[in-house]
């Protein structure tokens, strides 16, 4: 290579780096894997709860997942601790836990930025939570509407539990009593886990 071509190479990487262009490194890590296409169920754009800024979940496909709508003054509240641990043991498998806040129910009266602190600080979450909003009739969000179009059980309390094999199919409806660590929950993930 003559060193004029090899300094115009340069110049495209130092301008890519200067001005952000992804690299392909960076498009691998945060799309979602050809492999897994976007099932209808998660195709909807939601707030995250940390910063309300958009997100697809159609980044989740390909993953098992566990949906839970949670509140901050519930008896059940302490399952964030477990939620918490599930996805830290599985998560590089493939499974995610999805956190949907929530005042259906009366026990969630806080803004986004107040429930996020409590989350973090309290029990250390760090799997993806997202903006307030209604899981339950005719008020649900669209992906909570989607996940009953398909056969989950709407939530009758808060910390209800749906999951999701790989290609958005719906394993099971888990009520509020059922703990992140029961064994039947359990058992359905890895299950879960090890189909392609």
């Amino acid at each position: 290579m003559t060193l004029k071509p090899l300094l115009r190479l340069s110049l495209l990487l130092l301008t890519g780096m200067l001005f952000g262009a992804p690299s392909h490194a960076q498009n691998a890590a945060t799309a979602p894997s050809p492999a897994a296409s976007c099932p209808a169920v998660l195709n909807h754009t939601l707030a995250r709860l940390q910063d309300e800024a958009p997100q697809n979940l159609c980044r989740y496909a390909g993953n098992v997942i566990l949906v839970v709508n949670t509140a901050s003054y519930c008896g059940y509240t302490n399952q964030y601790e477990g939620l918490e641990k599930l996805y830290a043991r599985y998560g590089a498998q493939g499974f995610v836990v999805l956190g949907f806040t929530s005042n259906d129910f009366r026990q969630e009266p806080d803004g986004n930025s107040k429930i996020a602190d409590f989350c973090t600080n309290t029990y250390g979450v760090k799997f993806p939570m997202f903006a307030k909003s209604s899981v339950t009739g005719t008020q649900a969000n669209a992906f909570y509407q989607s996940l009953f179009h398909v056969g989950a059980q709407q939530p009758k309390w808060n910390f209800h539990k749906i999951l999701l094999d790989r290609r958005g199919n719906v394993v099971g409806s888990y009520p509020s009593k059922v703990t992140p660590d029961d064994p039947a929950l359990i058992a359905a993930i890895e299950k879960a886990l090890a189909k392609n």
